[in-house]
Formats: C-alpha cells, sequence, structure tokens
C-alpha cells in the first residue's frame, strides 16, 4: 500500500469525521475514492457497497466502486456496475471508456470496440479511443481490402497473412519496437482465442509501452 501524503490524509481524517457526524452523507463516496487513491481499495469497495445499499442510484459512487472492482482485477464485477450506470446514464463516456478497457481485459474485444465506438459518437474529441478502434478491430483483410493491404508498409503487409500471427512473432514485435504491430498481433490472437492468458498480457503490455510512447 502507498503511503498517503499529508494532504490526501487529511483530507481522508476529514470525511471520515464528517461520517462518524452524519452516518448516512453522501460523502461516503468522496472518502471512498480517496481510500482508493491512496491504495486502500478493500476500504474503498467496503465503503461503497455499503452506501449503495441505502443509495442505490448514486452513480458517482457506483462508478467509485467500478474503478476500485478494476484496481483489483474484478472485471466481471466492475462491469456489473458500469452497466448499472449506463442503464441510468447510457451517454456517460467516462463508463464507456472503462467498460472497454474491462472487456479488453477479459479478451471480450467485441464488446470493447462497441463500448468505444459509443465513446467516440458521444465524443468525437477523443483521440485515444480513437486511436485504439483499429487496433482492437484488426481483422484480416477482406477481399474488398487485398489492394490496401498490397499497398500497406511491409510489416503490416506480413501481419496480413495468419501464419505470422503468433505469440512469438507479437513478442518479436514488441521488442523490436513495433508496438501497432504487436498490438495488432496479440488482437487477432484473442479474437480466436477469447481465453488466451498471455495474449492477454501481452496486449496490455504492448498498450502500455504505446502510451508511454505517446506519453
Amino acid at each position: 500500500m502507498p503511503a498517503e501524503d499529508p494532504a490526501t490524509a487529511a483530507a481522508i481524517r476529514r470525511h471520515e469525521e464528517r461520517l462518524t457526524r452524519d452516518p448516512r452523507s453522501l460523502a461516503f463516496a468522496q472518502l471512498a475514492d480517496l481510500y482508493r487513491k491512496a491504495g486502500r481499495v478493500e476500504e474503498a469497495v467496503g465503503l461503497c457497497r455499503d452506501g449503495l445499499a441505502r443509495y442505490p442510484e448514486y452513480t458517482t459512487a457506483r462508478l467509485i466502486l467500478a474503478k476500485s472492482l478494476m484496481t483489483q482485477n474484478a472485471f466481471s464485477e466492475a462491469l456489473d456496475e458500469l452497466g448499472a450506470i449506463l442503464k441510468l446514464a447510457p451517454r456517460d463516456v467516462q463508463c464507456h471508456r472503462l467498460a472497454a478497457e474491462a472487456h479488453r481485459k477479459v479478451g471480450n474485444l467485441d464488446a470493447a470496440v462497441q463500448h468505444l465506438e459509443q465513446a467516440v459518437a458521444l465524443d468525437p474529441g477523443d483521440r485515444e479511443s480513437r486511436a485504439l478502434l483499429p487496433l482492437l478491430r484488426a481483422a484480416p483483410a477482406g477481399e474488398g481490402e487485398a489492394a490496401a493491404a498490397r499497398e500497406a508498409p511491409g510489416l503490416m503487409r506480413v501481419l496480413r497473412d495468419d501464419t505470422f500471427v503468433t505469440l512469438a512473432f507479437g513478442t518479436l514485435c514488441l521488442e523490436q519496437g513495433a508496438i501497432e504491430e504487436a498490438a495488432q498481433v496479440f488482437t487477432r490472437i484473442l479474437r480466436r482465442e477469447p481465453h488466451h492468458q498471455e495474449a492477454r498480457e501481452r496486449l496490455e503490455q504492448a498498450l502500455r509501452a504505446r502510451a508511454r510512447r505517446k506519453g
């Protein structure tokens, strides 16, 4: 657990005191978020669940719960919470982004793409979601795309051949810094085998490397 900085620790104490004075206060959500950011994820989850038992339509608390569950790699539970929010607020862009991430991390790429498409439709300025879409779609070229495939850069053209869609080749691409190509390899493996854990892990590794390069 990371050490709490003085400002966070002081904010936590203030919210804890407020809840002690008024146990039915909606401040439980802010306190849960502070717990989450301080690495006290179990406490954040417990506090959210307790508060949501009283205020089930408090979507802010449900979002904090979903984020906390994702920190614990409890992606199915997080998706339940995000689904509940989207029933109440189907235009919530942040929820669509988080749902896309959760679906991606369990290998459900079609659902991840659907949520990213929703995010982009609702927020055309969402460059990150727009950039992720072609990586997660990563399908082999159909007949109508064959000419475009022949004109693609060398490595991308190689990837049109399923012979190279292997964990070993994707890992080699990643090691050589061909991050976009590596992500496409791992995505295509997951489209064939959604439960391929190593491909899921390597895809996340590729996306983290991509984020660092852009950052």
